[in-house]
C-alpha cells in the first residue's frame, strides 16, 4: 500500500520502489509509530476531530498490530514503503473506514519525525544505563587499588608515579562527561514535532500541547519547517557516540599495551581473550582491538550525517532517510562494545608488582629526588642536573634510584642522607601528593566518595 497514489497514474518502477523504499530498517521503530500514532488520534478525540468511537477503534486496533508483531504472528514484509504505510494498511484491513482516519491532520513528515525523536530518546536512556553500568566498574576497581603503584605517562614515557586508582579515575570523568553530554541532548530534543505537518502546520485545530505532553516531551516544537527538518539532535548525538568510542578506544589501546609481554601490567580474562591458529602461546585481546577498531565506523556515522545534511534547504528532503541506517548502526555500535568493555575491564586481573616495578625502574620518582634536594636548599635547576647524572648513572648500571647505595649519591651532591630512601619510595612520591585531583591516598578518598555519591544520586 502506497499513501500517496492518487496523483500518479503509472505503477512505480519496482527498482525505484526498493531505491525508495526504507521500510528494511526503518520498522525499527515500529513501536514509536504506533505509540505516536495513539497519542495522536487521543488528541483528534479531545479536539472533536474523531468520535470517541472512532478513536477507541483506531486505538484497539493499533494495540492488536503491536501485539501481533510482537508475539511474531504479524510480519513486517518489504512489500510496504515504509512502517507508516505498514502500520496504517494492517489498521485499515482489521478496522475499515475508521483506519482510514488515522492520518488526519498529519504527515509523514512530522511522523517520521517523532518516530526517530521516541527511538532515540529511549536508546539516549539505554546508552547511559550502559555508561553507568561502566562506570560502576571503574568505581570498584578505583576503591581496591588506592595502593597500586603504576607509572603515570607523558609522551608513552613514563614521568611521575600514581595509582591504578587514579590512572582510572581519569577515565571515571571521561564517561561521566559522555552522560552529561547525552542528558543535554535529551533535554534539548525533547520537544514533539507531531503536528508540524508536511511543513506548514495544519488546518485542523490540534492541541499540539496535549499530544506532547501525552507523549511525555516538554513542549511542542515551535517552527514546523524546522520541525520537519531538524536532525541536528541525531548530529549531536553521533558527535556524543563518537566521543564515548573515543574515551574506549583510548581506553582499549592501554589496555593492549598493558596487556603485552612487555608490560605484563594486566591479564585479561580468557572469556574475553582468542588465541592463534599457529601460535598456540598467544592470549589476544581482540575485544579491546575491536572496540578501538569499530570507533572509526562511528566516526564515520557523523561525518556521513553532517555530509548529507550540509546542502539541504528547507524544508523536508529525502535525504533525510539517510539518517536512519547511520544512526542505528551507530548506536547499536556504541551499546555492543560498552557492554564487551564493561565485561572485559570488570574481569581483568591486576599484576600489581609489574606495574610498582615498572615505576621503579622508569626514574618516575627522579622530580621526587629533585624536589628532595631543593628541600635542603639546592636551586631547582641544579637539583634538576644533579638527579639527571644520577638517572645516567643508574641506567649505566641498569638499576633504579632506589638501589643506587648512599655513597654514589654523596659522591655527586654531598647534600644526600639516608632518608633519601624514603623520600624518593613510590608510597611517599604518591601519599604527599593530596591536593584535589591528585593520586594521593587522601584526595582519591575524598574523589572515590564523591564518586560513589554520584553514581547513587544519578
Amino acid at each position: 500500500m502506497k499513501l500517496w497514489g492518487g496523483r500518479f497514474t503509472k505503477e512505480t518502477d519496482q527498482l525505484v520502489h526498493n531505491f525508495n523504499a526504507s521500510i528494511s530498517y526503518d520498522q525499527k521503530f515500529y513501536k514509536q509509530d504506533i505509540l505516536g500514532s495513539i497519542a495522536h488520534v487521543t488528541m483528534l478525540e479531545k479536539q472533536q476531530i474523531l468520535t470517541p468511537e472512532e478513536r477507541e477503534q483506531i486505538v484497539d486496533g493499533l494495540q492488536g498490530i503491536l501485539r501481533d508483531i510482537e508475539n511474531g504472528t504479524l510480519e513486517i514484509t518489504s512489500e510496504y514503503e515504509d512502517i507508516h504505510s505498514f502500520v496504517e494498511a494492517n489498521l485499515i484491513d482489521r478496522i475499515g473506514e475508521p483506519g482510514k482516519k488515522l492520518h488526519t491532520g498529519r504527515s509523514r513528515n512530522d511522523q517520521v519525525a517523532l518516530d526517530m525523536k521516541l527511538y532515540t530518546r529511549d536508546e539516549i536512556v539505554a546508552v547511559n544505563d550502559l555508561l553507568k553500568a561502566l562506570l560502576v566498574v571503574i568505581h570498584r576497581i578505583m576503591s581496591e587499588n588506592t595502593d597500586t603503584y603504576m607509572p603515570g605517562f607523558t609522551h608513552l614515557q613514563k614521568a611521575q608515579p600514581v595509582t591504578l586508582a587514579h590512572h582510572f579515575g581519569a577515565y571515571f570523568e571521561m564517561f561521566r562527561r559522555d552522560r552529561s553530554r547525552l542528558r543535554d541532548i535529551y533535554d534539548r530534543m525533547n520537544y514533539c514535532p507531531l503536528g508540524a505537518g508536511a511543513l506548514a502546520g495544519t488546518t485542523y485545530p490540534l492541541d499540539r500541547d496535549y499530544t506532547a505532553s501525552l507523549l511525555k516531551f516538554d513542549g511542542p516544537t515551535l517552527n514546523s519547517m524546522d520541525s520537519v527538518s531538524d536532525r541536528d539532535y541525531l548530529i549531536e548525538l553521533l558527535s556524543a557516540l563518537s566521543t564515548i568510542m573515543m574515551h574506549m578506544s583510548r581506553f582499549c589501546e592501554e589496555i593492549i599495551l598493558w596487556n603485552s609481554n612487555e608490560y605484563r601490567f594486566v591479564e585479561i580474562d580468557d572469556s574475553y581473550s582468542t588465541g592463534s591458529s599457529i601460535m598456540p602461546q598467544k592470549k589476544n585481546p581482540d575485544i579491546a582491538e575491536l572496540v578501538r577498531g569499530k570507533t572509526g565506523r562511528v566516526y564515520g556515522a557523523l561525518i556521513s550525517l553532517l555530509t548529507t545534511m550540509k546542502g539541504i534547504p528547507l524544508a523536508y528532503n529525502k535525504d533525510m532517510q539517510e539518517d536512519k541506517e547511520l544512526t542505528f548502526d551507530a548506536i547499536d555500535t556504541v551499546k555492543g562494545c560498552l557492554a564487551l568493555f564493561t565485561g572485559m575491564i570488570d574481569t581483568m586481573k591486576f599484576n600489581r608488582p609489574a606495574m610498582e616495578k615498572s615505576a621503579k625502574n622508569g626514574f618516575t620518582n627522579a622530580t621526587d629526588a629533585a624536589d628532595y634536594l631543593v628541600n635542603h636548599g639546592v636551586p631547582f635547576r641544579d637539583a634538576h642536573g644533579i638527579i639527571g647524572r644520577l638517572v645516567l648513572l643508574c641506567i649505566d648500571r641498569n638499576i633504579a634510584l632506589d638501589d643506587l647505595p648512599l655513597e654514589e649519591y654523596k659522591k655527586i651532591s654531598p647534600v644526600f642522607e639516608k632518608d633519601i630512601y624514603d623520600a624518593i619510595s613510590m608510597e611517599t612520591c604518591v601519599e604527599k601528593r593530596n591536593c584535589v585531583g591528585a593520586p594521593g591516598g587522601q584526595a582519591m578518598t575524598q574523589i572515590i566518595a564523591a564518586n560513589a555519591r554520584y553514581l547513587e544520586e544519578s
